[in-house]
């Protein structure tokens, strides 16, 4: 080893045009190429530089990797590993089809100063920059003295049921010890009247997937059925559809929309919250479904012939909670659904929000600014979910911190499962240089 700085800037761009490269498709069943490939791309990298890791694999092709790093220890279940802090990815992505894109999803395209494909910016990007990060500091002998558990996940992208979760409920030994986590979908940049705001995920809203399910008496299309189960529930799915849910401030939004009421002159409550919102442009599609519950219905199904009136007609519907707001979800939920529909849970996780605040914020801060002097730093609440939602039952405060300086007429969050996804090489490069200085505090 050496003393001599390496920049992880130097490789952050080749890294993640490599694991964009490798199809790691995630369709939500047993479809799919599964993630070991990756794993062992990963693992590979790690080795080079003497970090030793581990392949967990719940089924095949569902692989996750874990290593141990700094701290003075390799081994999972030291003493030494107390107090330490989790950094993990995922290493799936939703599907893409070649004939929508403008590039090959999967060939990792440079054009005009972006990386394209699937994954740039979810979340091969973050993957890229921890490795970058990590292999420059160990071949520089600048290994943090805090313990750091290094975890790239199969299946996040289908819950994270045969990923994370199976490392929380079977692997907890490589856990045990982390106080903190720092993922994905954080420390981005939106531009709100001519300054960078960096937004840190310190919260994410609960999930509900349902399947609602109406039945009555089938019979002929011609004859008159007032038991018409297809009806029942397109009565139920369009209410649902239609219904305004009101604005409720969580501690995380109130903060950030404070902030961007400062810079628009005036008080942020919740009667002004959505223009507030607005002002965020393009991300205002996420943050607007952060300051109210949603439920938005995603699937029907009924019937077989156009002349036979089903008994029984199914719906889906993707349902979000905001934290302390579940219960007024579902009460909500089961007045406009009606009677004489069932509602099946499919996947029900929990909400959380971690204050924001302590030494970890204050590292995200500072690392930020002294790339970007001029910007302003705050948390939000997440509208998706990320593996935290696993992690966070070890009892860890977690975060989302990806660093990403973006063009402010850049629409990032429609790029979130989009088509064209593709992120800027600079700010690749800009959150490898954000992130060790990240690791240099924490």
């Amino acid at each position: 080893m050496t003393d001599a700085r390496v920049d992880p800037a130097a490789e952050v761009v080749e890294l993640c045009r490599d694991l964009i490269r490798i199809d790691t498709s995630n369709y939500g069943d047993q479809d799919g190429p599964g993630e070991r490939k990756a794993a062992e791309h990963v693992a590979t990298l790690l080795d080079e530089v003497g970090i030793e890791s581990r392949l967990y694999e719940s089924e095949p092709g569902r692989t996750s990797v874990v290593a141990q790093w700094g701290g003075g220890t390799a081994g999972p279940t030291s003493v030494a590993r107390e107090g330490g802090l989790l950094l993990h990815g995922h290493l799936d992505v939703v599907p893409a089809r070649a004939e929508d894109w403008q590039v090959d999803p999967f060939a990792g395209e440079i054009q005009d100063g972006y990386l394209w494909g699937r994954g740039a910016v979810d979340m091969k990007d973050f993957d890229a920059m921890l490795l970058a990060v990590v292999r420059a500091r160990q071949r520089s002998g600048r290994v943090p003295a805090r313990p750091i558990t290094l975890c790239f996940t199969a299946d996040e992208e289908a819950g994270g049921h045969r990923g994370a979760q199976v490392l929380v409920e079977e692997h907890a030994d490589e856990l045990e010890g982390c106080t903190e986590a720092v993922g994905e979908v954080g420390g981005f940049s939106a531009t709100v009247r001519g300054r960078r705001v960096y937004l840190v995920e310190a919260a994410e809203k609960g999930m509900a997937w349902l399947r609602l399910t109406a039945r009555g008496r089938a019979g002929h299309g011609s004859m008159i059925n007032h038991d018409n189960a297809v009806t029942t529930l397109a009565t139920a799915v369009a209410r649902i559809g239609a219904h305004e849910w009101p604005v409720r401030l969580t501690p995380a939004m109130r903060t950030l929309l404070a902030a961007v009421g400062e810079l628009a002159g005036e008080e942020a409550t919740p009667d002004n919250a959505e223009a507030l919102v607005e002002e965020f442009g393009g991300a205002a599609r996420m943050l607007g479904a952060v300051i109210r519950n949603t439920c938005n219905p995603t699937m029907l199904g009924a019937g077989y012939k156009v002349n036979v009136i089903p008994s029984e007609a199914t719906a889906h519907v993707d349902g979000r909670f905001l934290p302390g707001y579940e219960d007024e979800f579902f009460a909500t939920l089961a007045e406009l659904v009606g009677d004489g529909i069932e509602i099946e849970a499919l996947s029900h996780q929990q909400p959380w929000e971690t204050p924001y605040d302590g030494a970890l914020v204050d590292a995200m801060t500072r690392s930020l600014l002294a790339e970007d002097p001029e910007a302003i730093v705050a948390p939000y609440l997440m509208s998706g979910g990320t593996d935290a939602k696993h992690f966070r039952k070890l009892g860890m405060r977690s975060y989302g911190f990806a660093p990403l300086r973006l063009p402010a007429d850049l629409d990032f969050t429609a790029l979130f499962h989009g088509v064209d996804e593709r992120v800027p090489v600079d700010a690749l490069e800009f959150g490898a240089r954000v992130f060790d200085r990240f690791l240099d505090e924490v």
